[in-house]
């Protein structure tokens, strides 16, 4: 079935139902960012299937709403779809709810599964539409559903336990911490539905989602019990022994039934409205619900001393699979067939070579030449390329290992030279990753403030990029993690101790290149600026990986740029170089020297 006959038959169940437009979210029952194949809607009746974007269906009109990111893939990937594609954030595109004012007659009907609708959204949707004679219709069939005839499976992956040693607090201990917040709040039982958020809680991992290590489940915490939902042929013997006489068990199934059974026994109740859907708060209709973030949002970000030491350890070996892959790609390139998919195949198997490897954080964007300029560009049989002695290659990538999460972006020359425009893009922004990196910044900072040393060298010369710079990442969980983030857009959340976070400056020009260089940072407590009582912050480093010299225009940097790269390099040099082979050692010591 074509993408055009999926609209077709998404129409006629519209019609059967008296529904003049369905909203397509690209989430699932839990609000993820990465969704497993079973619900990815939204990638199969579009093609489109980056990370981030709604479809919404009219009788003569279909869109897909996404962001600067992915602008490039889609529209390569809606071509001859009959689905316009609508870039978020520019003057000329509404918003969906605007679309949906400006384009309905009164009386006219929305509809959407309020499992896969926030209720936060659900709220703001109902109100817009409302305020035009819309209505907004929340029904129990999700009509993708319907007409996708081989949709798979829900997976039923084995749990497993995260061990103390690596996650540096018991369950217990967790569910005391939440307690005590519950305590604060007044509130009865507390709802969590975003499964890292259960993983960590829980000290459970799982394999539901690709690249991230989670399993679909429900978690409701009270004054003296919890209670997962979760798949029954999920649980081994191990896990069902941690979990204990600390949390009881049901099926999956279950949870709604169990939801509306726990407003019959709790008065209060708290729930995230920005991370539970519609569906859940339905459920708990008759209890007073408290709507804030969740507590485990905040206290999963900021890693405990085991855990940073995790994503130190973590970062180590990823250094070295690294350096292992540049200079097998520098060495290999015009001497053999490398292409994109096969690039990313031999860095995923230097990573799998290493201690405590569990798999990737996520695909690995592999994007040479004007690839490269896709900014979350996923290399397919039909896109992918061969890389050629000239140009360059950017390349984003990380891993998953039992103490830590990476995510690591690379761009580098793969010819003798590079342009003069390639070289002054690149330094200013490397200069940008720097300044950044080496920042100050007092306690209560949002990552907004941020932002804008990571661009200021590219301002300058009338340049920017169209997506963030920074997301938090999780400690063996999730790679974009909230609430913490540095971007024009990010929340108002503060930066807090403990954080990682990732620089990732870039720059793109549409067919021909792209750059950007990420690494990720620890948020640390600077002592010495600390030292007059006032708390202040800086980041550490975690990602160890020469960044390529060859690239840099030197006159542009100032001495304290080449002082920290110089820096940088002696400390990537110092860690890894006793843990590489002769050759390896020789390929580093010359990508760390001096600048």
């Amino acid at each position: 079935m074509q993408v055009s006959d999926r609209i077709k038959a998404v129409r006629k169940e519209m019609n059967e139902r008296g529904l003049d437009a369905w909203l397509v979210p690209s989430t699932d029952p839990h609000l993820s960012e990465y969704v497993p194949a079973c619900w990815q809607r939204r990638a199969w009746v579009s093609g489109f299937d980056g990370s981030a974007g709604d479809v919404l269906i009219t009788a003569k009109f279909a869109g897909l709403w996404t962001d600067g990111r992915y602008f490039l893939q889609a529209a390569e990937q809606l071509k001859g779809s009959g689905i316009t594609l609508m870039k978020m954030g520019t003057a000329a595109v509404p918003s969906i709810n605007d679309f949906l004012v400006g384009k309905l007659k009164p009386g006219a009907v929305v509809g959407c599964d309020p499992q896969v609708l926030s209720a936060s959204r659900a709220a703001t949707l109902q109100d817009d539409l409302k305020s035009a004679g819309l209505k907004l219709k929340l029904g129990t069939a999700n009509l993708v559903d319907r007409v996708w005839a081989d949709q798979p499976t829900l997976p039923r992956e084995p749990l497993r336990v995260q061990p103390r040693r690596y996650s540096g607090e018991t369950l217990a201990r967790r569910l005391s911490r939440v307690r005590a917040e519950m305590k604060v709040t007044g509130t009865d039982a507390h709802v969590l539905s975003a499964l890292d958020a259960i993983m960590w809680v829980t000290n459970l991992r799982g394999r539901d989602v690709e690249c991230n290590p989670v399993a679909i489940s429900y978690l409701t915490i009270e004054k003296k019990q919890a209670t997962l939902y979760v798949d029954p042929a999920q649980l081994t013997p191990a896990v069902q022994k941690h979990l204990g006489r600390h949390v009881q068990l049901r099926p999956y199934r279950e949870a709604g039934k169990g939801l509306k059974q726990l407003a019959t026994r709790c008065d209060h109740i708290w729930v995230d409205a920005g991370n539970s859907t519609r569906w859940v708060i339905d459920r708990l209709k008759g209890a007073e619900l408290y709507s804030a973030m969740s507590c485990v949002t905040y206290m999963k970000s900021r890693k405990n001393g085991v855990e940073q030491d995790g994503m130190r350890a973590a970062h180590v070996r990823d250094g070295v699979a690294m350096v292992r892959f540049l200079r097998w790609l520098d060495e290999s390139i015009g001497r053999e067939k490398i292409t994109e998919i096969s690039a990313a195949d031999q860095l995923e198997r230097f990573r799998a070579e290493g201690d405590l490897f569990q798999g990737l954080s996520f695909r690995t964007i592999s994007g040479y030449a004007a690839h490269g300029a896709i900014i979350h560009y996923s290399v397919d049989e039909q896109s992918d390329v061969e890389l050629k002695p000239r140009g360059l290659y950017l390349v984003d990538s990380g891993a998953q290992y039992l103490d830590g999460t990476t995510d690591i972006t690379r761009t580098v020359l793969l010819g003798k030279s590079a342009t003069r425009e390639q070289r002054d893009r690149f330094t200013r922004v490397l200069m940008g990753h720097i300044e950044l990196g080496r920042s100050r910044f007092p306690v209560g900072t949002r990552g907004l403030r941020l932002d804008t040393l990571a661009r200021m060298y590219l301002w300058q010369a009338g340049l920017d990029y169209q997506h963030g710079t920074g997301h938090g990442v999780g400690a063996h969980l999730n790679v974009h993690e909230g609430p913490m983030a540095i971007g024009p857009r990010c929340s108002g959340e503060p930066l807090q101790e403990g954080q990682v976070l990732s620089n990732e400056p870039g720059y793109y020009e549409d067919g021909a290149y792209g750059i950007r260089i990420e690494n990720l940072l620890l948020i640390q407590v600077d002592e010495k600026l600390s030292a007059n009582g006032a708390l202040w912050h800086r980041f550490e480093d975690l990602t160890l990986c020469p960044i390529d010299q060859r690239l840099i225009e030197p006159r542009l940097l100032t001495d304290a740029h080449r002082e920290w790269l110089d820096a940088y390099h002696r400390r990537v040099q110092k860690t890894l170089s006793p843990l590489l082979g002769k050759e390896d050692r020789r390929w580093l010591r010359d990508a760390c020297r001096p600048l």
